[in-house]
């Protein structure tokens, strides 16, 4: 898997209340631009995002679904690329130091096209994108009333 991770000025809790807010997902996942339904268990275990990826006017719909969840600490997706196949993502928040949290963004493409290119390759596409989610992530997370 091909990780990032960041920490943030916030409580483990604050950072785990806009992961569970899957409207929020659009304002931070890079390349996903609509959210069209989140599943009211979301994010539970095999909840869904229904979304749209793409840039205007090139817009796909798309589905990510929860695979594995520890609330308050973890959500693993299975984010489906349309075309370009499926990556595993998963998000982990542990605490560092008084009041921050380490967020860890781990990415791994298991199907189609992109997943035949090699992992350094593929970490030159995934780490700047996920570094960038990071950033959106923790400007909602910071800007988030308490």
């Amino acid at each position: 898997m091909i990780e990032v991770s960041r920490v943030m000025p916030a409580g483990q809790e604050r950072v785990y209340a806009v992961l569970s807010d899957g409207w929020s997902y659009a304002g931070w996942v890079v390349g996903n631009a609509h959210i069209r339904k989140v599943d009211a268990a979301w994010p539970a275990e095999g909840s869904r995002i229904h979304h749209k990826a793409g840039m205007w006017p090139v817009q796909v719909p798309d589905v990510s679904t929860v695979t594995a969840v520890s609330p308050g600490r973890m959500v693993e997706l299975d984010a489906r690329l349309w075309l370009f196949g499926r990556a595993r993502i998963r998000v982990t928040l542990i605490p560092e130091g008084e009041h921050g949290t380490r967020v860890s963004l781990a990415e791994e493409i298991v199907s189609g096209p992109v997943g035949l290119l090699p992992e350094p390759l593929q970490a030159l596409l995934l780490r700047p994108r996920n570094v960038e989610a990071l950033a959106r992530l923790q400007d909602i997370v910071v800007g988030k009333t308490a």
